[in-house]
């Protein structure tokens, strides 16, 4: 399909061309960053959530109350559930067939798998992309779920507006639980399956973390109690969801973190291009694969070899 015909079909709502987008954008097909040009200027009005945890902590089915909770205030819901890749075929090991099947045949809720293909952080790298075709495909709320994998998840925070962090009863060491990295991206902690016994202590725990918590910080994350089986607690969480996000416009960090996101992308998208078209250029030359060699065999050393490739690289650009 062409690009303008791909662009038009997700513009008005057309789900088979949205997942068609979103699958080049995961092939890295050059088609996708033509229609993903043309689709910015529709993009910036989705309220984008993160849910990340450690694994078993109930995310999906967090995730899955949620977008019940807010379809019952007629939000239209975007939902990007990121897996651990299968080693074979690259593709999400849980597919969305598997999750929100309670969703399934609701037109306004559109839910998407991707595996990591080998990208740390807990997001896969076309996240944000895919992220970005769903906000021009004009969803209200856009959950990004990460894959659960613990201290490595901090790379939702580059992406979401609001950062939720579940955690549950009896999850394991509390001091690792406390530890710099994933607690600190919160903007609202969840403990859910409270119907566990020490519940309300894993409560505590965390607000004694937020008490020692040496930053200042103009918003105090909530610590909330949820049942994602049963929904009880959902409705409030849903509330400071929407409280966070007031909060974020009237204190002016929301147009921060447009221009942070910005910055950052623009950042990693010369890195992305630039890192390509050097590696293509390199790949398979004699002088590179000498220079490999003269690496293993400590020759030379790839500090060294590094800046010469990429002194050189540029240099041959600039011409």
């Amino acid at each position: 399909m062409p690009v303008n015909g791909l662009v038009k079909g997700v513009l008005s709502g057309n789900r088979r061309d949205l997942a068609r987008l979103i699958s080049l954008i995961e092939d890295e097909d050059a088609d996708a960053t033509k229609a993903l040009s043309q689709l910015y200027k529709h993009t910036g009005k989705a309220h984008i959530i993160g849910v990340t945890g450690p694994p078993g902590s109930g995310k999906s089915s967090l995730v899955t109350k949620l977008t019940t909770e807010f379809r019952s205030r007629d939000k239209t819901i975007g939902i990007v559930c990121v897996d651990p890749s299968s080693p074979f075929t690259g593709g999400a090991l849980l597919g969305d067939r598997i999750r929100m099947q309670e969703h399934s045949l609701d037109k306004e809720v559109y839910v998407r798998s991707m595996g990591t293909r080998g990208h740390l952080g807990g997001l896969a790298r076309a996240t944000s992309d895919a992220v970005r075709a769903i906000d021009a495909f004009g969803k209200d709320i856009i959950f990004v779920e990460t894959v659960g994998a613990g201290q490595s998840e901090v790379e939702v925070i580059n992406i979401a507006h609001t950062v939720i962090v579940t955690d549950m009863p009896g999850s394991g060491d509390d001091i690792q639980a406390i530890k710099a990295g994933i607690m600190e991206i919160a903007d609202i902690f969840v403990v859910n399956k409270m119907d566990l016994s020490g519940a309300e202590r894993k409560v505590t725990e965390i607000e004694v973390m937020l008490d020692i918590d040496p930053r200042e910080r103009d918003w105090r994350p909530p610590v909330l109690l949820t049942n994602s089986r049963s929904g009880e607690g959902v409705a409030e969480l849903a509330e400071k969801i929407l409280e966070h996000l007031q909060f974020l416009k009237d204190s002016g960090l929301l147009e921060q973190k447009g221009l942070k996101r910005s910055r950052d992308e623009l950042q990693e998208l010369m890195r992305y291009k630039l890192t390509r078209e050097l590696y293509q250029k390199l790949e398979g030359q004699p002088e590179y694969e000498a220079a490999i060699k003269k690496i293993a065999t400590r020759k030379d050393d790839p500090y060294s070899v590094a800046e010469r490739l990429i002194a050189e690289f540029l240099f041959s650009e600039s011409r």
